[in-house]
């Protein structure tokens, strides 16, 4: 399948519900090819959203579930969603939890990427977490490794850490996806490790996913073609 250029920027249906998805799919229509559909969805029709936009209007599938559980769950879970003909899947990035969600995927297209640490996150947070001591950055690259290691396709992070993770030799071939991804000028939203849409893939980014700056915007049709636009 050969995918658009378009498609190294994913929208993130983060709207009410699966109507107001599905409208604003319609508004944007060929200008974006690839979306994300969260937890937050989920519960208002979120795999029949993903398959009206799959299999009715061809576009590409991102189900960010932040997959954590044992692995015979991750498994089974992640092996019931490769029914779907999704994209990428989220799944977080403790290596037990990449091994589980591959061996559900196998035999699909189904991605897996690895989440490392939420973009949402700063250090106080991580302090809360009781997460070990170090940089952010830091803690992110070393998850990235070891989630590259325990099979994942690719990985969630900050377009802050992308350069970074890009380095990695295991991250050949492999997949870097960032949202807290904002437009010069956009309000950051719950987020705190942003870079503009154009950074983020210099730095090594395959896909940017942005949510609100689109779907909130006056005109999103526009919105989203001058984030292309500033793509390098």
């Amino acid at each position: 399948m050969t995918h658009s250029p378009n498609d190294r920027l994913i929208v993130a249906l983060d709207v009410p519900n699966a109507v107001a998805s599905l409208k604003l799919a319609e508004d944007l229509g060929d200008a974006v090819t690839f979306y994300k559909i969260g937890l937050g969805m989920l519960t208002g029709g979120g795999l029949a959203l993903a398959n009206e936009l799959k299999q009715e209007q061809g576009k590409r599938i991102f189900l960010d579930m932040k997959l954590f559980d044992i692995g015979a769950t991750v498994e089974a879970a992640v092996r019931g969603l490769a029914q779907f003909d999704l994209d990428f899947l989220t799944v977080h990035g403790d290596p037990h939890v990449v091994r589980a969600a591959k061996e559900g995927a196998a035999g699909s297209n189904m991605k897996i990427l690895a989440v490392t640490i939420l973009t949402s996150l700063d250090r106080a947070d991580l302090d809360a977490c009781l997460i070990k001591d170090g940089a952010t950055a830091d803690l992110v690259v070393e998850r990235a490794g070891r989630a590259f290691d325990a099979g994942a396709d690719g990985i969630i992070a900050s377009p802050q850490e992308a350069a970074m993770i890009r380095a990695l030799p295991e991250a050949a071939d492999r997949l870097i996806v960032t949202p807290g991804v904002r437009p010069a000028g956009a309000d950051l939203g719950d987020q705190k490790r942003v870079a503009t849409p154009a950074q983020a893939i210099t730095d090594g980014a395959d896909h940017i996913v942005v949510g609100r700056p689109i779907w909130a915007a006056a005109n999103p049709t526009q919105a989203a073609n001058d984030i292309l636009a500033s793509l390098p």
